[in-house]
This record gives structure tokens, C-alpha cells and sequence, in this order.
């Protein structure tokens, strides 16, 4: 990955796919390069504003569902994890797990998800979040 630090110029909060969600109360659980697409699986927590949002239960803390990221196109994955010359197979497989602390669009066009798992930068189209199914 490159040496000097990366600016962004579009945060998570400022995309209308993440509206009345919290990434950084969220966690990765999985990721996968599927035909192009970096899908990450993730436990999304719910603001109170999102439409399937529903009151915890009185053992929880919060409305979470599980939700995944979609990366169309995604032809390059880096991380500060592994070598910047690997497969992006490969280092999709071996991203960890953990909770988010950013997703940003980056000056140069790429994204920047930030985390537990690290620090990873990829070449993709803008990403899409889906709720899964009960």
C-alpha cells in the first residue's frame, strides 16, 4: 500500500445507502471476492430512523440486523495486512473480522475500510448495502 496517508473526500455517513445505520457500531464478520464483487458480511446496527428498525428486546442493547456490503467491480483489493502485489482472492480470504471504525471514498477514487481487521483500499464501484432475509 502506498506510503503517504490517504485523504477522503466522501465519509460512510454521507452515502444514502448507509442512512440511519452506524457503521462504526457495526462488525465484520466475513469477506469474499464473488465474480468481481467484495461482499462483506456484517451484524448492522439500526438507527431508530430505519425503516426496519424494531424496539431491542429488554436482553439487548440494540437493533441489529445482518446485512451485507457489496463492492461491484472490486479489482483490487489491498490491505496493510498482506503484500501489495497478492491476489485479491487471496486477500479478501484472509481479511479478519471485527468492528468498523470507517468506510471512505478516497481522493483518488478508490475506498478505505478501516478497522479491527486493518486498514483495506480497493478499486471498486460505490458500494451497496442489503439487509439479509430473517
Amino acid at each position: 500500500m502506498a506510503e503517504t496517508p490517504m485523504q477522503s473526500i466522501v465519509d460512510w455517513r454521507e452515502f444514502r445507502e448507509f442512512a440511519a445505520a452506524d457503521l462504526s457500531r457495526s462488525f465484520v464478520l466475513t469477506w469474499a471476492l464473488e465474480s468481481e464483487t467484495l461482499v462483506i458480511e456484517i451484524d448492522l446496527y439500526l438507527t431508530p430512523e430505519h425503516p426496519f428498525y424494531e424496539k431491542p428486546r429488554p436482553s439487548e442493547d440494540a437493533c441489529i440486523r445482518p446485512a451485507v456490503i457489496e463492492f461491484p467491480y472490486c479489482d483490487r483489493i489491498e490491505s496493510d495486512q498482506m503484500p501489495a502485489d497478492a491476489d485479491p482472492e487471496k486477500v479478501a480470504s484472509q481479511l479478519g473480522h471485527g468492528s468498523i471504525e470507517g468506510l471512505s471514498r478516497l481522493v483518488d477514487g478508490r475506498y478505505e475500510v478501516r478497522g479491527e481487521f486493518g486498514v483495506v483500499v480497493l478499486d471498486a464501484e460505490r458500494p451497496i448495502l442489503r439487509l439479509k432475509g430473517p
